[in-house]
């Protein structure tokens, strides 16, 4: 029999039930409209799935491969018309205004039928989330503002956004990592602004996008305390593009290459930096930087979660139609047991995916960048007053030196260690277990399609070479393991050591 101080003890080495029970406590707080906004999301991505995503997804397969320069500029205007690039801008910078977390089941649905159709939507909103936690409101309105007049001029304005360096991939993510790395990308303080020389690798959309939200350092040296964010416009002189990769999957999103050569950025395109960082916190740059990262990452990689279980819906699906149609021996092949054990598996992780991605949001909303945003009286203010009032009362404020320094403060100051491990933890949790449970789907579905699985009509083929890219890139399933471990089982082993090789 343990004594009761035996049992405080032991279970003081587990996360606290908040942390394991993220949706608990957060379900009666949340605004009741959510669910029919999200909804709303969900009848709209089913709608320009049946109209535009299943009769494109193989045939765009295939132009890639015939003519490896295709660039999908028919699909980003198409995107456009719809509203998608405004759909969750917040309602202050003049988008529509959905709820973060709806953009989830949005993307599971869409990617179900083409997942790299989705990072063609996808990848814009990782640029706005870098945009939007840098504390720099004057600089997001005046993108944002572009991208809303784009899509009222039918001329659309998409943003990317550029990590990656041909010796630095997943190092970036991390600032424990990146002085391990070998970063290029300097951007040297100059009068007026910065020159940046470098070149970033595997950006997606790079070629297509009118903004790209780029991260280089003062110091390649020294990169973890000089991290400096810096807004691009296509165009600027000294910036171009290389080629595009020509991919195994997800062929219909351009994975590009960004040269910068000489190019000079002004100050006030300055989108995050050490001395930014100054007007609104005291804490060390390189846990300002971290924070920043984490906060980008903690709102996307639920989103790469929910593209995975996407493609494992999809891959369950195609089995299942399969499977009910398809006689051997004089049976149908649904009526044999395996085949039933392996459905049955396929449903099951798609059902646990989604809830892994479900938990991940709730953590955001609960304790993380969604907090604030979510607050009943606030959600609802920015839900029903009218756009003029944003436009002519709250728009004006963004300029305000007093606003970005108050935003700096809400989202660097006053949320606490235990909720960005929180956040960052559930987030890399997600991404790495939908994406997994995407591949064993498509896996699991070629088994029971046989020889017609590999046929590029059927879809599965390419949903499986579409599915691994989803294993790689919002940081490696191998870091996201990690950083899982970091955040969320780490801190109750004190003698554990993460990144230290």
């Amino acid at each position: 029999m343990l004594t009761s101080s035996e049992v405080a003890s032991r279970l003081s080495r587990f996360p606290k039930f908040e942390d394991s029970y993220i949706g608990l406590p957060y379900a009666p707080r949340m605004p009741k409209h959510m669910v029919k906004e999200t909804r709303e999301a969900v009848a709209i991505a089913r709608k320009f799935s049946e109209e535009v995503v299943k009769p494109l997804a193989i045939e765009i397969d295939r132009k890639t491969h015939e003519d490896p320069g295709y660039m999908p500029w028919d699909l980003v205007e198409t995107a456009n018309r719809w509203g998608f690039y405004t759909m969750w801008v917040p309602r202050m910078f003049g988008g529509k205004g959905f709820n973060m977390p709806s953009m989830s089941y949005f993307a599971e649905e869409i990617a179900s039928a083409c997942v790299g159709i989705m990072n063609v939507i996808g990848v814009h909103y990782l640029a706005v989330a870098g945009l939007l936690t840098s504390a720099n409101p004057r600089l997001a309105k005046k993108v944002l503002r572009e991208v809303v007049e784009g899509e009222r001029s039918g001329k659309p304005c998409i943003l990317a956004l550029a990590t990656t360096e041909p010796g630095a991939g997943t190092d970036v993510e991390e600032v424990d990592l990146v002085d391990k790395g070998k970063v290029t990308c300097q951007a040297k303080p100059v009068k007026g602004g910065y020159i940046v020389n470098g070149t970033k690798v595997f950006i997606s959309m790079g070629h297509l996008s009118n903004w790209t939200v780029l991260s280089a350092y003062e110091d390649t040296r020294n990169p973890a305390d000089t991290t400096i964010g810096l807004m691009v416009k296509t165009g600027t002189k000294g910036f171009s593009f290389g080629t595009h990769e020509n991919k195994m999957g997800q062929r219909a999103c351009p994975a590009s290459v960004l040269i910068f050569e000489d190019c000079f950025i002004p100050e006030e395109d300055v989108l995050f930096s050490a001395a930014l960082a100054k007007r609104f916190t005291n804490k060390p740059f390189r846990d300002v930087a971290q924070r920043y990262i984490d906060y980008v990452v903690s709102a996307t990689r639920p989103g790469v979660c929910a593209f995975g279980v996407g493609v494992a819906r999809g891959a369950f699906e195609a089995a299942l139609k399969h499977a009910s149609t398809t006689e051997v021996g004089g049976s149908l092949l649904i009526n044999n047991e395996w085949v039933q054990c392996h459905l049955a598996e396929m449903y099951k992780n798609v059902v646990l995916g989604r809830l892994a991605y479900v938990e991940a949001n709730h953590a955001n909303s609960h304790r993380g960048l969604y907090q604030l945003l979510q607050i009943k009286p606030v959600y609802y203010y920015l839900k029903y007053m009218p756009q003029v009032y944003f436009d002519r009362v709250v728009s004006p404020t963004l300029d305000l030196e007093f606003t970005a320094k108050l935003m700096g403060r809400l989202y660097y100051d006053r949320p606490k260690i235990d909720d960005q491990r929180c956040c960052s933890g559930w987030a890399s949790l997600a991404k790495f277990a939908g994406t997994d449970i995407g591949v064993r789907n498509c896996q699991m579905s070629i088994e029971i399609m046989g020889h017609k699985g590999l046929r590029q009509d059927a879809g599965v083929e390419k949903m499986l070479r579409d599915i691994k890219l989803l294993q790689i890139y919002e940081g490696t399933n191998q870091l996201n393991r990690l950083n899982a471990f970091k955040c969320l089982i780490a801190p109750q082993v004190p003698q554990a050591q993460v990144f230290e090789e």
